[in-house]
């Protein structure tokens, strides 16, 4: 699964033939506020960006980052209310004390396990009428250590989670112990420079993972993309830069044709 930001993004993910995407919070607050994904970020952005990213993903599932669910149990429940109205397939809660920090970067805290295990019983209570899976996720792996992070996904397969998420397991072993424990779906984060080992997907597949997402590596070469091209602008842009879509091909994308096309058939004959 790629990691989506907007509607273009979510729209390139389509057309390059995948089956699902990841609407990633780590990548929408650093495209829609410049800032880190430390919780600064709200949940009616967070909704805005995903109804933009489902609506873009032309019927693909769109699993969207929930975060912590934005307060409690209850704060949970209308989040996964009102991403399922959103259209997204899925929903992703986390056990991160509020504010919460990206899963692979420092200064984690977490919530107890009974608190984490009861917001993801809300969550499940809350989809039971709609049609939303919820992603179980825990960050305990680098608060309190592996084993309670798999004591905490035991807990999240025991209150009905549909998919199962151990973020930033540290060796290619502590993977293969945590699909092994699970029951349900479980689902690997492929961030490089992160904590977790990087291993291609049908190792990934063998180890026993049903998804895998990659978050930010849209995000990484859009950046660097402009990057290039802004350095080379006080020069000779046209020959300098690097080499990007045509401008037909770019309004291809956007839907130009398809628009123009449209415009005529509804013209007004007077």
């Amino acid at each position: 699964m790629p990691g989506c930001y907007d509607a273009l993004s979510a729209k390139l993910i389509v057309a390059a033939g995948y089956e699902v995407a990841f609407m990633s919070g780590f990548a929408v607050s650093a495209s829609r506020l410049a800032l880190p994904d430390t919780g600064l970020i709200s949940f009616t952005e967070m909704l805005d960006s995903l109804r933009n990213c489902v609506g873009a993903a032309a019927g693909i599932p769109v699993i969207g980052d929930g975060d912590t669910g934005y307060g409690n149990a209850l704060n949970v429940q209308r989040t996964v209310v009102e991403y399922a109205r959103a259209g997204a397939a899925a929903v992703m809660i986390e056990d991160q004390v509020s504010p919460k920090k990206c899963g692979h970067t420092r200064g984690k805290q977490i919530v107890s396990r009974a608190e984490a295990r009861m917001k993801i019983r809300a969550a499940v209570e809350a989809a039971a009428g709609t049609d939303i899976l919820i992603l179980a996720r825990t960050d305990a792996r680098a608060v309190e250590g592996f084993e309670e992070a798999l004591a905490r996904c035991r807990d999240f397969e025991a209150e009905g989670a549909d998919i199962i998420f151990l973020e930033a397991p540290e060796s290619e072993d502590e993977m293969r112990r945590f699909c092994a424990a699970m029951t349900k779906p479980c689902m690997a984060n492929m961030v490089p420079g992160g904590k977790t080992p990087i291993l291609p997907p049908a190792q990934l597949a063998e180890i026993g993972y049903k998804l895998a997402v990659y978050p930010v590596m849209l995000l990484s070469s859009a950046i660097a993309a402009m990057q290039a091209t802004l350095a080379s602008l006080p020069g000779d842009a046209v020959a300098s830069a690097p080499s990007g879509v045509t401008f037909a091909e770019l309004q291809r994308i956007v839907g130009f044709p398809d628009y123009w096309e449209r415009e005529i058939r509804y013209r007004a004959n007077d």
